[in-house]
């Protein structure tokens, strides 16, 4: 019943490709049955509809069928990702998960979980009998937090067909961006290439191999594969649409992707864990102003802050205080500035350093870093400072060797040539550790000292 629609889509497309999976083929017709299969084998296991069930997947042909077979089911999903197996139980005790689901071979294999005191949330929705989904927030500065939807209002927006493209699957199973990139692909009748590794040689291969016209990606990840050199390797004239978001693009990367793709139209996406991913258009490919809305959605700028009201919100959060205000906008925390329709990130509200009552914003500093040579990654925050309340600190990834002293002198030097002294890092410090999460999602804090 509550997929109904993407049966439609599906029976009209049984012969076409669903998925490319490890360089096979899977038809919509082999989706149909394998959604059936699922749901036979999960009523044999005595997993009751309207479970709240942990899904441990990456993506994958199975793992999209099993969790289309359980949003038909009526379920609560908390897709579960492989990077983040070390939080599963914190994650399964928030959720109040009643099954884990893992695949191990050809089968997946159902256990149950010790029953936890349901969040008010959790019980309403289950009395619905509509499908839910849990996501949890990255939590690269705090503790994540997990956000519960009602899944037959975030999947109203996927009704209305759109465009039909073959698209690389690069964010991951249980991220906001990749579940839109997946619902949107199979709305659309259209192939999701899913990708095994997601190193730059290993995406570009597979956007080669199997003439991938979108490539949704971070920014982290298209300036890692700008430094690659893998984008000059292997055959990219199939793209046609390159998509960023989910953190700050830095105005140097954006050039970058200018160059390794003249022919391509590189579109800023904009969505959050809590309201869904809202429909965008660039001012042009090499801007950074976007504008936002669409059907279902309406922005507005509070005090310099992006809000925004969604028919798909999220019901709320199960371990956190509302986000909302009394009259239903959610407060995104990103600051922005306006230009009539369009907007420009700046940075997040709470990334802000204060340094002697003026304010910087940490992606304003990162950008022009980013932009000199030899930076291969860049993060830049505020360390407390006894005269100033805070300073600004910046760590560098370099791509060649070169002595802290000369890059402390050298990017002073340039930061306090094109930025007021008060955002010029009063240190900068280098290192060969990671400054991205294994989801290419920029750390704005120092990286751990094994």
């Amino acid at each position: 019943m509550h997929i109904d629609f993407l049966r439609e889509v599906f029976r009209e497309n049984r012969a076409a490709a669903s998925f490319v999976f490890q360089d096979t083929v899977y038809s919509y017709d082999w989706l149909l049955r394998r959604i059936d299969e699922d749901r036979e084998y999960l009523t044999q296991s005595r997993l009751p509809p309207g479970s709240v069930v942990m899904l441990h997947a990456d993506f994958s042909p199975h793992a999209m069928a099993t969790m289309l077979c359980l949003m038909e089911r009526g379920d609560i999903i908390v897709p579960v990702a492989p990077d983040s197996e070390h939080s599963a139980d914190p994650y399964a005790e928030i959720a109040a998960v009643d099954f884990d689901l893992r695949r191990s071979g050809d089968k997946w294999h159902v256990q149950p979980r010790t029953s936890h005191i349901k969040h008010p949330l959790l019980s309403a929705l289950t009395d619905t009998g509509h499908p839910g989904l849990v996501l949890f927030s990255s939590g690269t500065t705090g503790e994540p937090k997990g956000v519960l939807h009602d899944l037959t209002r975030l999947l109203r927006k996927y009704r209305t067909r759109r465009h039909c493209h073959r698209t690389l699957a690069f964010l991951l199973f249980d991220h906001i961006g990749g579940i839109d990139t997946a619902l949107y692909s199979l709305a659309n009748g259209s192939c999701l290439v899913l990708a095994e590794d997601r190193s730059p040689d290993r995406v570009c291969q597979a956007i080669e191999r199997h003439r991938v016209a979108v490539l949704p990606a971070a920014p982290t990840f298209l300036n890692l594969l700008a430094i690659s050199g893998a984008w000059q390797r292997y055959d990219l004239s199939s793209l046609e649409i390159v998509t960023y978001g989910a953190e700050m693009m830095p105005e140097s990367t954006l050039r970058r992707c200018r160059e390794m793709f003249p022919g391509v139209a590189l579109m800023q996406k904009y969505g959050t864990s809590e309201v869904g991913t809202l429909r965008s258009k660039s001012r042009s490919s090499d801007s950074l102003w976007v504008k936002l809305g669409g059907e279902g959605y309406r922005t507005r700028i509070v005090d310099g802050k992006l809000e925004i009201k969604a028919e798909s919100s999220m019901l709320g959060y199960l371990n956190a205080e509302s986000p909302f205000t009394p009259d239903g906008w959610f407060k995104t925390g990103d600051l922005v500035e306006v230009d009539g329709e369009f907007i420009r990130f700046l940075g997040r509200d709470s990334d802000v350093i204060n340094v002697g009552g003026r304010k910087v914003n940490p992606a304003e500093v990162e950008s022009l870093i980013a932009g000199l040579a030899n930076i291969k990654d860049v993060v830049v925050f505020g360390k407390p400072n006894p005269l100033m309340g805070q300073v600004v600190h910046a760590i560098v990834r370099t791509i060649d060797d070169e002595d802290a002293g000369q890059l402390q002198r050298r990017v002073r030097a340039a930061c306090s040539e094109a930025l007021d002294k008060h955002k010029v890092p009063m240190t900068v410090e280098i290192t060969d550790r990671p400054l991205s999460s294994e989801r290419f999602k920029q750390l704005r804090r120092e990286p751990s000292r094994r």
